[in-house]
Parts: structure tokens; C-alpha cells; sequence
């Protein structure tokens, strides 16, 4: 379905505790990871302008980053915690309060610009929706470290990516309600299930995983060589 020009907003405010270096600058096919993401947002027809966000102590280098691709004009520091990077996003998109707005990690660097208009038709269609896999491997839960106890069926089980989507201001009032709730939010759609959304799952068939290790940059520049991501 046809959607108004929607927004954009890349968190690239992470740690990269596990990965052991930083893996937004870390080089992917001669370019850095989270330029992959920058240039899919960049040339997807389905958004109008984005907002990128970083750690505060490299809205510089970032900006330099960002500079090659035309709709990324805004970039503002993150917070301690995504939850907290994400409403600074949205509070720089808030001149555009009525639009739609797609979150998205840029540690997730194989997304597509039709993966983006995908996932922003359907919620326009549902009011919020999200990239997702249906869950296929065995799930057991542990006791401790690694005792494991008990064996969770998978049935209807997702597991999410990004890009995740809602209009801006529901996204807004559902991440402000959750935090003032003081209840974990570890992205954006459990803010909007607790706001009682019902987001809809968006499975797209590609590769979209995250970087968390350094085996994933590899099997990434893999699937980008191959030319089907």
C-alpha cells in the first residue's frame, strides 16, 4: 500500500562490549558498518529525513560519517540505554509529530530499503510493526550458568529485528509510560505491546542479523559478496 514520506532514525549510541573493538566504524566490504545502514535509509523512497543517533562523545566523528548521505542532517547524542536513545531521536523528529518512524539498529547492516518500505506499509496498515524471524532453534531455559531446566515451546515464538515502526507520537507516549513505569523495555515494540499495541511481525525472508561477534562480520560481507541480502 502507498504511505506518506515517513522518518528515519538509526541508534548507534552501543558499547560493543561483546565484540570486543567498535563495531559501527568497523570496516565492512571498504566501508564503515554502520554507513550500510545510513545508505539504505538514505535510498529508500518511503523516508523523508532521518535523525541519527550516537554517543555523545562522537556526534562529531558521526556527523562526518553521515555527511555523504542527504536525508541524515540531525545528529544527537544517545543516552545510557537505548530506551533513552530513542526518545532523543524521537524528540528531534517532533516537528513531524504525525508521520510514521522507523527504528533502526545500525549494528543490523544488511537491511534494505525494501525491507524498510515493507515494514512501514504494514504499519500503517496495523499501527506498528517490525522485522522479524519466526524462532526455529530449540529453546531450553538454564538453572545458573548453563543447568538447563526446562524446555520452552517455540510455537508462535518471533524473534525481532529492526527496523521497528509505529507513528511517532504513539511510540513516544508508549516509551514515556513504560519508563515512568520503571518496566525493562529492551526495544521499541515491547514498549508498544505494554501501550496495548499489537504490532504485526514482518518476516521478509533475507538476511538481517545483528553484529554482536566477530564471526558476523564475516558471515555479513559473506552475504553482501553474494549480492542477495
Amino acid at each position: 500500500m502507498e504511505i506518506q514520506p515517513a522518518l528515519g532514525l538509526i541508534v548507534a549510541a552501543g558499547a560493543s562490549r561483546r565484540m570486543g573493538f567498535d563495531k559501527l566504524t568497523a570496516p565492512l566490504l571498504g566501508r564503515p558498518l554502520i554507513a550500510w545502514s545510513l545508505a539504505a535509509f538514505d535510498a529508500c523512497d518511503d523516508i523523508a529525513t532521518c535523525v541519527l543517533v550516537c554517543a555523545e562523545s562522537r556526534v562529531e566523528e558521526f556527523s562526518a560519517l553521515a555527511a555523504p548521505y542527504k536525508k541524515f542532517r540531525t545528529i544527537v547524542p544517545g543516552g545510557s540505554a537505548r530506551v533513552e536513545s530513542v526518545r532523543n531521536g524521537l524528540q528531534a523528529l517532533a516537528p513531524h509529530e504525525t508521520s510514521l518512524v522507523a527504528v533502526h539498529d545500525a549494528a543490523r547492516p544488511l537491511v534494505t530499503p525494501a525491507l524498510i518500505s515493507r515494514v512501514l506499509a504494514t504499519a500503517a496498515e496495523w499501527g506498528a510493526a517490525a522485522a522479524a524471524e519466526p524462532v526455529s532453534d530449540s529453546l531450553h531455559r538454564a538453572a545458573g550458568a548453563d543447568h538447563l531446566v526446562a524446555t520452552i515451546s517455540r510455537d508462535n515464538l518471533w524473534a525481532m529485528q529492526t527496523p521497528q515502526a509505529a507513528g511517532l507520537q504513539d511510540l513516544r507516549a508508549a516509551l514515556e509510560s513504560a519508563t515512568a513505569s520503571g518496566r525493562e523495555i529492551t526495544d521499541e515494540i515491547s514498549a508498544l505491546i505494554r501501550a496495548g499495541f499489537r504490532p504485526r511481525a514482518v518476516s521478509h525472508g533475507g538476511y538481517n542479523f545483528k553484529i554482536t561477534f566477530p564471526r558476523d562480520l564475516l558471515l555479513a560481507e559473506a552475504v553482501l559478496k553474494s549480492g542477495t541480502p
